[in-house]
């Protein structure tokens, strides 16, 4: 594949599997209407929409439209209970659905809860709809392992949920590995990073818009039918009301004057049993003086049991009971048969329609807005008529709890209307082109462009060497352009796209020459990868070296301080209280290195040697120091060292700071850049310019940033040529570069 092909095959696109049709149900309006036909276009699809919309009517209107495409049965999955309201629902719109009594083998839509997966055969539907797919959230959970393998070869697949949490890439991830459109593992790599200290990951910066371009080819995300371009009207939810009853709790034993009112989660059902009684009493006041029909929600047991006894006129619903008699309760709920029900949030937070109801009671909360927030949207959802009141009884001891739960809805609106824009705004891709920039001159020569492609204006066997850090596979994006190396969908693509210069660097060094590359092995996470552990990227990259004909030279390990990791990642396997724990998880620091290469060829008796070095500055002692393969940090080391090589114009082999970089580097960050991995420290290229060159001698590098390898070979007596990509970065090279010129006060060298 030439290089041009590879980089177009680069642009993640979703190909349209599906079928058009011309007509669909006249019931459903036009923003629906547009919805079911992109999906049916689409083949694979997921719709975000918020609670009300008619996500059960637009999924059974698919399903319909697959089955009698394909002349075979569709199968709809819901949550426990949702299923007669489905029928309900189909039955209002002449689709009927049936219930799920075995594999069937005519065509027709079919309906069962994900409960009865183990009794399901995939293989006699030719489609499948996930209603409430936020159970794919969880990803080591059971149930989103079974559903991606039992239907991985289903062809027509549609996934339904409420607005998924903009920060939550597991439902987004695992949605999109449902549909076949991506590995949920290889979009973490593509278009997340994993934030230093915390075991999550976020958004790369730059990489927003991509990414939710990308999202928005295989899902559609709406919170009102304006965000798609269609009319509100109908659409406008009434007031809201948030009412808040303090309880006070008795004085706690805790040595305190006043009572602390911050709980941790551990002291939490402590807390509700102190405060049950009072709790209660004012469920029992609220329902009381309501009008309509009321939800309590409960969250323990004994709550449960007190208000058996405090409203008898109740109707409960609790864990323990038949999935027939839940089902029964809940749709009698939704049709008006009964005033008070009484339940917890898992049992009918997900797929009820309770807008008969618009008066809710939380006799208490945990830390969880998700499950306050779906609780809610039972009620509050297009089609409620009246204002719904949402009454949350608090305790004076636990105002935390109220303060976690606003921060993280005032987060969740804000990037969900965020989210919401991202996808339905102009499409954006990455870019695929670049002006390319170049200046040369008697010391060096620099390009602004692709570095497989600018490479070819370098002569065959003019590179005396080269040193260069490249980009860690996928574990850093630094641009928006689709030939950074870093905007890889994984690390074989990676690789693929680096063997393209790997194969022209081996043409442009001299014969005998050598390539020095500064590498790291790679943090494999759990909720990223499926394990934990290391990727050996040094090791990869040296097969690559290899792989393009150059041969093994040597190599040096660069000591890291593990203390500093641990401090700036908080990773797993270097806390001490792992090793009292576990310590099967404990690892060792990450150290860094740098392998040399030389390239073999030709008559080794033609090869120009470095000769560089003589015996008054450079003793016996300073090279039984630099021939350590391992290069250290530590202060001690410093100072010892420092005393003996202070004749030598350079410091020692073990003394490499982290800190030791160019300190303008930061400047050439765009303010949407991601933080990645200190530039290549200075004294590291310093060292093998010196051991490895010769003055006069051209140093290159084809990754070359803000100039740190050519700063250091100007300074010391070399040429340099280099090529970056990344405009930001090249605008500085020529800057430090000039810098390191003027730091020599010496003339051009030719």
């Amino acid at each position: 594949m030439k290089y041009n092909e590879f980089i177009d095959q680069k642009k993640t696109t979703i190909q349209n599997s599906g079928f058009d049709v011309a007509e669909l149900n006249s019931n459903l309006f036009p923003f629906q209407a547009h919805c079911v036909k992109t999906a049916l276009k689409k083949g694979r699809f997921a719709l975000f929409e918020d609670c009300g919309l008619g996500k059960t009517f637009q999924q059974l209107e698919w399903a319909y439209r697959v089955s009698i495409h394909t002349n075979k049965p569709v199968l709809v999955l819901c949550p426990l209970a949702v299923a007669g309201q489905t029928i309900a629902e189909g039955d209002r719109f002449g689709i009927k659905v049936n219930r799920f009594a075995g594999n069937p083998t005519e065509a027709g839509i079919y309906i069962t809860n994900y409960e009865q997966l183990d009794h399901i055969d995939s293989s006699f539907f030719s489609g499948v709809v996930l209603d409430e797919s936020s159970i794919l959230k969880n990803y080591t959970g059971k149930y989103k392992k079974m559903l991606i393998d039992m239907f991985a070869d289903t062809p027509y697949k549609l996934a339904c949920t409420a607005t998924p949490s903009p920060n939550d890439l597991n439902e987004l991830g695992n949605h999109a590995e449902f549909l076949n459109v991506m590995d949920s593992a290889d979009m973490r790599m593509r278009w997340f990073v994993r934030d230093e200290g915390m075991n999550n990951y976020r958004l790369k910066g730059h990489a927003e818009k991509d990414f939710f371009s990308w999202v928005s080819s295989w899902a559609v995300m709406i919170q009102k039918p304006s965000d798609i371009g269609f009319c509100d009207d109908g659409y406008n939810l009434p007031k809201l009301n948030f009412i808040e009853h303090e309880v006070k709790s008795e004085k706690s034993d805790n040595g305190k004057l006043f009572n602390d009112v911050s709980v941790s989660a551990t002291e939490f059902h402590g807390e509700l049993r102190r405060t049950l009684n009072d709790r209660l009493s004012k469920v029992v006041e609220l329902v009381n003086s309501s009008d309509g029909q009321v939800i309590v929600w409960i969250e323990q047991n004994r709550e449960e049991k007190a208000l058996r006894q405090l409203i008898p006129e109740a109707i409960f619903i609790n864990g323990s009971e038949k999935p027939e008699s839940k089902e029964r309760k809940l749709l009698g709920f939704a049709r008006g048969e009964f005033r008070i029900l009484v339940t917890k949030p898992k049992i009918a937070q997900y797929g009820m329609n309770f807008q008969n109801c618009n008066n809710q009671i939380f006799a208490s909360i945990d830390f969880s807005f998700e499950k306050l927030y779906q609780a809610i949207r039972r009620s509050y959802r297009f089609g409620q008529k009246k204002q719904v009141n949402i009454n949350i009884i608090t305790i004076d001891t636990m105002g935390n709890v109220m303060t976690a739960i606003e921060r993280k809805e005032q987060s969740f609106e804000k990037m969900k209307a965020n989210m919401s824009k991202e996808m339905n705004s102009t499409r954006h891709e990455l870019k695929s082109e670049y002006d390319k920039r170049e200046i040369k001159n008697a010391n060096y020569h620099i390009i602004n462009g692709d570095s497989v492609v600018e490479i070819d204006n370098i002569e065959d066997n003019s590179i005396d060497f080269s040193v260069f850090s490249p980009p860690f596979s996928t574990l850093f994006t630094y641009s928006d352009n689709i030939r950074d190396m870093g905007n890889c969908v994984d690390d074989a693509e990676f690789f693929e796209q680096n063997k393209y210069l790997l194969d022209k660097l081996y043409q442009k060094i001299k014969p005998g020459r050598l390539v020095a590359v500064h590498t790291k092995d790679i943090a494999r996470y759990k909720n990223s990868s499926g394990y934990t552990g290391l990727y050996d990227f040094t090791g990869e990259y040296h097969r690559a070296m290899l792989d393009a004909g150059f041969k093994y030279h040597s190599k040096i390990t660069i000591w890291t301080d593990p203390v500093l990791e641990m401090q700036r990642t908080k990773t797993q396997r270097l806390l001490y209280k792992q090793v009292t724990s576990d310590s099967s998880y404990t690892g060792v620091g990450l150290p860094e290195y740098v392998t040399i290469f030389r390239k073999w060829e030709g008559d080794e008796s033609e090869w120009n040697p470095i000769c560089n070095k003589t015996r008054d500055k450079f003793s016996l002692d300073t090279w039984q120091r630099w021939a350590s393969p391992i290069w250290n940090t530590t202060q001690k080391d410093i100072e010892e060292i420092e005393k003996v090589l202070s004749e030598f114009h350079t410091q020692s082999w073990m003394d490499i700071r982290r800190t030791d970089v160019i300190t303008n580097w930061r400047h050439a960050k765009g303010k949407r850049d991601e933080k990645h991995i200190c530039p290549l420290q200075l004294s590291v290229v310093r060292r093998c310019v010196q051991m490895w060159s010769n003055p006069g001698e051209v140093v290159f590098s084809p990754f070359a940033g803000i100039g740190s390898e050519g700063y250091e070979a100007l300074k010391l007596g070399r040429k340099f040529k280099g090529i970056e990509l990344k405009p930001e970065y090249y605008d500085f090279i020529a800057k430090n570069l000039n810098a390191a010129i003027q730091e020599t006060l010496q003339p051009t060298l030719f």
